[in-house]
């Protein structure tokens, strides 16, 4: 939820301080860094290997390539490239708007692990809506608009691993957006079912 809050933070800050003009430009979100974009991005970095690790000691996934696992390794292998380089800083922090969805996801295990799991309960629905919602607009569509923008931008790339690097990693993301679209979409059978 922090990785999401700063993001929120630090676009309406940047818009605040200079406007939304040029807030997207390809010079922008390469070569520029956002007031409070690399510490976000390193602290966001230092996250998903705490949780990565936490995941892989205690085995707290399931599948034979579990997409949560996928989703944290791509995201650590773009995240530590683009800070060490400090590179497409600005463009990682765009990514991370789709860690609003992520907030309710975790109240969805919350209030399961809780027993509430009326599928005709007011709170159930709410919590379902919120999740569809953050689902397309926060992880869908921004993911998708970060990649036509990459497409579009890729004139404006320097040689180098930054483009494919970048295509790679909304690949790899718009991917697993699919399979998570699917198994919300089974989640959602199931409970309005039971």
């Amino acid at each position: 939820m922090s990785a999401s809050c700063a993001v929120v933070f630090i676009l309406v800050h940047q818009c605040l301080k200079t406007g939304s003009d040029g807030l997207f430009e390809h010079s922008q979100l390469v070569g520029g860094t956002w007031e409070l974009a690399y510490p976000t991005l390193c602290f966001s970095c230092g996250y998903f290997a705490y949780d990565q690790l936490d995941m892989l000691l205690y085995r707290l996934y399931s599948g034979l390539i579990p997409s949560i696992l996928m989703h944290h390794l791509i995201l650590l292998i773009c995240f530590t490239l683009a800070l060490y380089r400090n590179a497409t800083v600005n463009y990682l922090i765009l990514t991370l708007i789709c860690e609003l969805h992520s907030i309710f996801l975790h109240v969805r295990k919350v209030r399961r692990m809780a027993g509430v799991r009326d599928a005709k309960s007011k709170i159930v629905k709410l919590e379902w809506f919120l999740n569809w919602v953050t689902f397309i607009f926060a992880r869908s569509m921004s993911h998708i608009l970060i990649t036509i923008k990459l497409i579009r931008d890729a004139s404006k790339f320097e040689r180098g691993v930054q483009l494919p690097l970048a295509l790679f990693g909304m690949a790899g993301m718009n991917l697993l957006n699919v399979g998570l679209g699917v198994d919300l979409f089974n989640a959602f059978k199931r409970e309005k079912s039971s």
